[in-house]
């Protein structure tokens, strides 16, 4: 029923039209043709003056009601160290351009008055103006050297690419429908390389190397985290149609092109947080950020960096929206910290692990990482600390120290050394239930003096350390599972005086 109103209204509008154009037929029969042709040229030239009036104002009127929520101009100033240079040179072109605007529309209105159709003017001769082409084909020659200069001056800051010596940061972007691949490097601060033709969905979703070392600490999160005043090359490609890789914030966009790597170079020069502090002050970023909800944060609370696909890859384009957040390098620095390694997660000691049963040196400063973290709270703890030291392992059944333990053994010595004025600590030994109780007495107070002589090897005296076994005494763990058992074997360093 809906749908028939809609078509009897579209017909009956179409028959008013017609009726209205005949009854000005039959009109300007009756006043004469010529009458009506003036009148409605009067008419006309009127109604082009009042709309470039209209026009004008309506322009002026926009740009100044929405000059908070434009790039370049109110809170939304650039935020990376190019931007400014990028807005100015928008800017300038915006003053040219508005100039010509203005001065167009114009001569173009204007004169659609001042010359309307008048059978009493005569018509004035002017084929040519050699002064007139020299004015304008200079001027606008002039102002575009200086655009395209200034331009290719601001295009190289973005685009001349890194000296490998220079302290900056490099992650890679992969477009596909509908969504973006992130990866950053791990502490080796180099991406490892890939190839398509190893690309598995499930478990290689970007076709690394594995056999590459340096894809070993690459990580790949969920979320864009840059450090302020950190120079970042983005390195940018495509798996499937074409997209486009923009922070609008900092002024840096690029294609992603399938099987052609892109890039582009910025530094951010505020946080997340510096933003919000500029735009709170500004009115328009002052209000609810649900109008329908009195309880909402304010808009200027809930802004983020964001990224963006500029270039329109299908159905689920608007999805590729990524929030990007500017943090302080510290806070960084305790992020990139958070962050698991792709390889270390999925692939390692699978049947896709090229170094499956070798010792990583990601591993071993992890483990180091650790044991620094439990070491320092252990210090600064009230009363007695016990520290498990979970990467000290023995041949079965024996007292002899494994070659992996002696890394985080190493460390430890490290760590110990510098407390050695006024550190006393107890190394104690455990085992499971399985076996004799005696023989488990005595294996675990001789790994935990095998440990000991390993540190006095490394400078850790007797008078800082004493031992103890405790057998199967102290589980800390069921003994019905191997996994259990596997836990209550272990070593464990008691700090007693700090």
């Amino acid at each position: 029923m809906k749908g028939l109103i809609a078509i009897l209204i579209v017909a009956l509008i179409a028959i008013i039209v017609v009726q209205i154009g005949r009854l000005s037929e039959i009109a300007a029969k009756i006043r004469g043709e010529e009458e009506v042709e003036t009148r409605n040229n009067n008419r006309t030239a009127v109604y082009m003056l009042l709309f470039l009036i209209g026009f004008l104002g309506f322009c002026v009127i926009s740009a100044w009601v929405y000059k908070d929520r434009m790039f370049g101009y109110g809170p939304l100033k650039a935020a990376s160290e190019h931007g400014s240079q990028l807005d100015l040179i928008f800017n300038i072109t915006l003053v040219w351009t508005g100039i010509v605007f203005v001065i167009t529309h114009v001569f173009l209105f204007w004169f659609s008055f001042k010359y309307r159709e008048d059978k009493k003017r005569k018509a004035y001769f002017f084929p040519h103006s050699t002064k007139l082409e020299i004015i304008w084909t200079v001027i606008p020659t002039f102002v575009l050297i200086f655009l395209v200069v200034k331009g290719l001056r601001i295009w190289n800051d973005v685009m001349f690419d890194v000296d490998p010596n220079d302290d900056y940061i490099e992650i890679e972007a992969t477009g596909y429908q509908f969504a973006w691949d992130l990866r950053y490097p791990g502490p080796d601060g180099k991406l490892g390389t890939r190839d398509y033709k190893l690309i598995d969905l499930g478990s290689n979703p970007l076709g690394q190397d594995w056999s590459d070392p340096k894809n070993i600490d690459d990580f790949q999160p969920t979320e864009i985290v840059l450090p302020k005043g950190k120079k970042v090359r983005v390195r940018i490609t495509s798996k499937d149609v074409l997209h486009n890789f923009y922070l609008p914030h900092f002024r840096v966009k690029m294609d992603a092109v399938p099987g052609l790597p892109t890039y582009f170079i910025f530094t951010p020069i505020k946080t997340t947080d510096e933003f919000k502090q500029v735009i709170r002050d500004y009115p328009d970023w002052q209000k609810l950020s649900d109008p329908d909800d009195p309880e909402s944060p304010m808009r200027w609370e809930e802004f983020n960096y964001e990224l963006a696909c500029a270039e329109l890859c299908g159905s689920g384009h608007y999805s590729m929206r990524r929030l990007v957040k500017i943090v302080e390098p510290d806070e960084y620095e305790e992020w990139l910290l958070s962050q698991q390694s792709y390889y270390m997660a999925n692939i390692r000691n699978t049947d896709n692990d090229p170094f499956k049963g070798k010792l990583l040196d990601i591993e071993i400063l992890e483990r180091d990482r650790e044991l620094t973290s439990e070491f320092n709270s252990a210090m600064e703890a009230e009363g007695e600390s016990i520290i498990k030291l979970k990467n000290v392992f023995f041949e079965t059944g024996s007292a002899k120290l494994t070659d992996d333990s002696k890394h985080e053994l190493n460390k430890l010595a490290t760590l110990l050394s510098s407390k050695k004025s006024t550190l006393k600590a107890e190394l104690g030994g455990h085992t499971d239930n399985t076996g004799d109780p005696q023989s488990n007495m005595n294996l675990s107070e001789q790994r935990a003096a095998a440990v000991q002589q390993y540190l006095f090897m490394r400078g850790i005296g007797a008078d800082n350390i004493s031992t103890r076994g405790y057998g199967a005494t102290q589980p800390t763990d069921t003994n019905d599972t191997q996994e259990g058992r596997q836990n209550n074997r272990r070593t464990e360093l008691k700090i007693i005086s700090k």
